[in-house]
C-alpha cells in the first residue's frame, strides 16, 4: 500500500489511430508526448486481404492487447455524418458500428488527408524536404496534395488562432490540360473513361495512364526490357525506376510530364486556398520521385499560373518524407477527443 510520500503513476491514456488506406492499413497505439502524440506500437496490414476495418482492427488488439479510451481513423474517402464508403475498397465504415463493437468512449473518422493535413504542424525540418527557397510562414492557410494509389487534396484553414483541417475530394474533379499536348491526354482518357479526373492522370495508375497515352503517339517506342519487367511486377513502379534510372526515354517522358501535371494541380490548390502557409506534396508517390521534383518541371508548372506568377513563387513547397504523417494525424485527433 502506497505511503503518504509515494508518488502513484498513472499509466499514460493510450489511443488507437489509424490510417486506412486502398492497399494497406496502418494502425498504431499512441500517448500524448510533449510536442506530439508518441507510438507505442505500430502495425501495418494490407486492407485488399480484409473483408473489413474491424477484422484488422481485431487483428491488432489480439496483437497488442491495451485499453483504448478513444480512437480515430484516417479513412480514404469523404466521411459523411460519421459514415464512409470508401472509394478503393468495398467497405462501408461507421463510427456508430465501430463503438458498438469495441466500447471505446469516442470514436471518429476522418478524411485521410484531413488526417494527414494535421500532422503538418506537427513535422520538423528532418521531416520534409524543401522544393524551393521560400520560407514557411506560420498562421497562414496550408495546402497538401497527395497522389498515391488514389489522389488526394485538403486544406489547412488557419482561423481563431488555430489549424482547422478541411478535406475534399478534389482529386475527382476535372483534369485541366495546361498545353496542347496534355489536350490529346485529356482526349485519349475521354474516349477511355467519359469523365477525366485529376486522379486518372496524378496517381499510381495515373503515371501508367500517361505512359499509355505516350505509347499510342508512337513518338517513343515501348522497350522490350520495360514491357517484360511490368509483366513481373507493378507498372507504375516500373516506369518510376527505369525513368529515374535514365534507362527508358518513355518511362522518363512519362515521369517528367506526370511532375509538371502534379505541379500544376498543386498551383490550382494553392491559389484555391490561398495557402500563403505552404504547399505539402504528401502520400506514397513524391519522396519516390524526389530526384525528378527537385528538377525544374514540378516549379515551373507550380508557377505557371500567369498574372499570378510572383504570388506562386512566394509559396513554400515541401514534400513530407515522413511516410507516417497520416497517422500521426489521427493520432493528435485521437487524443484531442
Amino acid at each position: 500500500m502506497p505511503t503518504s510520500q509515494t508518488k502513484v503513476l498513472k499509466k499514460p491514456v493510450c489511443v488507437l489511430a489509424g490510417d486506412i488506406g486502398g492497399t494497406k492499413t496502418r494502425l498504431g497505439l499512441f500517448v500524448a508526448g510533449k510536442m506530439r502524440p508518441v507510438a507505442r506500437v505500430t502495425a501495418e496490414f494490407s486492407s485488399r486481404d480484409a473483408g473489413s476495418l474491424e477484422v484488422i482492427i481485431d487483428q491488432m488488439i489480439e496483437r497488442y492487447p491495451e485499453k483504448i479510451k478513444t480512437a480515430c481513423f484516417g479513412i480514404a474517402g469523404p466521411v459523411i455524418n460519421g459514415e464512409c464508403r470508401t472509394t478503393n475498397l468495398p467497405w462501408v465504415v461507421s463510427e456508430k458500428k465501430l463503438h458498438r463493437r469495441f466500447g471505446w468512449q469516442q470514436v471518429r473518422l476522418i478524411n485521410d488527408l484531413g488526417s494527414t493535413a494535421m500532422a503538418i504542424p506537427l513535422l520538423n525540418h528532418r521531416e520534409v524536404k524543401a522544393l524551393n527557397g521560400t520560407r514557411i510562414r506560420k498562421g497562414q492557410n496550408i495546402g497538401l496534395v497527395a497522389p498515391g494509389t488514389g489522389l488526394g487534396l485538403a486544406l489547412l484553414v488557419y482561423a481563431d488562432g488555430r489549424y482547422r483541417p478541411v478535406a475534399s475530394e478534389g482529386g475527382h474533379a476535372g483534369f485541366a490540360p495546361s498545353d496542347e499536348s496534355e489536350t490529346g491526354l485529356w482526349q485519349y482518357l475521354h474516349a477511355r473513361f467519359g469523365h477525366v479526373s485529376a486522379e486518372r492522370v496524378l496517381s499510381g495508375q495515373g503515371l501508367v495512364n500517361i505512359y499509355d497515352w505516350l505509347k499510342s503517339t508512337g513518338d517513343n517506342a515501348e522497350s522490350s526490357r520495360v514491357k517484360k519487367a511490368m509483366r513481373a511486377s507493378d507498372a507504375a513502379r516500373v516506369i518510376t525506376e527505369y525513368a529515374i534510372n535514365g534507362n527508358d526515354p518513355l518511362c522518363q517522358e512519362a515521369l517528367q510530364r506526370f511532375c509538371r501535371i502534379f505541379g500544376s494541380v498543386a498551383g490550382n490548390l494553392a491559389l484555391t486556398g490561398v495557402t500563403t502557409g505552404g504547399m505539402f506534396l504528401g502520400g506514397g508517390i513524391p519522396p519516390k520521385i524526389l530526384p525528378v521534383l527537385l528538377a525544374e518541371d514540378f516549379m515551373a508548372a507550380f508557377i505557371a499560373k500567369g498574372r499570378f506568377e510572383k504570388f506562386m513563387k512566394n509559396i513554400a513547397v515541401r514534400v513530407i518524407l515522413n511516410d507516417r504523417a497520416a497517422l500521426l494525424g489521427a493520432a493528435h485527433c485521437a487524443l484531442s477527443l
